[in-house]
């Protein structure tokens, strides 16, 4: 197992290129503020961006609290990554965490001043200081689970005095940190509802699909998630429960990888069945 780290002071763009330097470096493990993530996923620690105060999120950042590093040891040794980037604020640290954790000496280290610009990292810093903002480096459907209460407009809606209702998704999940970005891409619901509609027109058993809806889950101004439902006629001859619990299945999982938006539920509405004139012979 290798690793590699990438050093900057805090708030210069550092968890923002997390990906793009593990993809260059082929690191298939990432720790960061206190966490080890592979593959999009949190597999094991806490974030420090959790912890009440600045000096117990230090701590928490280089595995010094009771049971935090064993933790973080043994997902390592069961996930057994190729090799891992560990990202912190100086040499210093990474080194303390790669000694802490057990992990082979650092072989490179990356700093954040070699892969940005000098106005690229000012505006990171800028962004940081006015809202005090955080991205960790996973979707926002895996943040979810770990950072309930946290979350900050990973799914929020643009309200407008016109008809047409739109939201904005983060590029990357952020949160605040208790304590104390980047563009946004705009999903329509056609898009949503174009991913339902290929779907569907890839089951033989549906004959036809119409009245596709897209209804959104709001707590306050912040969307927090998909209700979807739609019509159908099946082809006779089928178990209709099976068929219509595995294309649920089939659109909230893909809906959901796509978008990286909650889907509450899915109401698949049977309205007729198609019966061939063959059968009937």
């Amino acid at each position: 197992m290798d690793v590699i780290a990438l050093v900057g002071p805090s708030g210069t763009g550092k968890s923002h290129r997390a990906l793009q330097v593990a993809q260059e470096h082929k690191a298939d493990a990432i720790i960061d503020d206190g966490i080890l993530i592979k593959d999009g996923h949190i597999i094991a620690g806490e974030s420090a961006k959790t912890e009440k105060s600045k000096i117990m999120a230090v701590r928490r950042a280089i595995f010094v609290l009771p049971g935090h590093a064993e933790a973080v040891r043994e997902a390592i040794r069961k996930i057994q990554p190729h090799r891992i980037l560990v990202i912190g604020t100086s040499e210093n640290m990474v080194h303390k965490i790669a000694k802490t954790l057990k992990l082979p000496s650092i072989q490179l280290i990356i700093r954040i001043e070699d892969i940005a610009t000098r106005a690229e990292i000012e505006l990171a810093q800028f962004y940081r200081l006015k809202e005090g903002k955080h991205i960790i480096p996973v979707p926002t459907i895996e943040l979810k689970p770990h950072f309930s209460g946290y979350l900050i407009d990973p799914l929020q809606s643009l309200f407008k005095r016109s008809r047409v209702r739109r939201r904005k998704l983060g590029e990357k999940s952020i949160v605040r940190p208790v304590f104390s970005y980047y563009g946004k891409l705009i999903i329509d619901d056609t898009v949503i509802r174009a991913i339902v509609e290929r779907i569907i027109k890839a089951r033989e058993f549906i004959k036809k699909a119409k009245n596709i809806t897209i209804e959104h889950v709001f707590k306050g101004e912040e969307d927090r998630g998909l209700k979807i439902s739609c019509e159908v006629i099946l082809s006779y001859g089928n178990h209709i429960p099976t068929l219509v619990q595995q294309t649920q299945a089939t659109i909230r999982e893909a809906v959901e990888y796509t978008t990286g938006m909650i889907v509450h539920s899915i109401n698949i509405i049977v309205k007729a069945l198609y019966v061939d004139s063959q059968l009937l012979r």
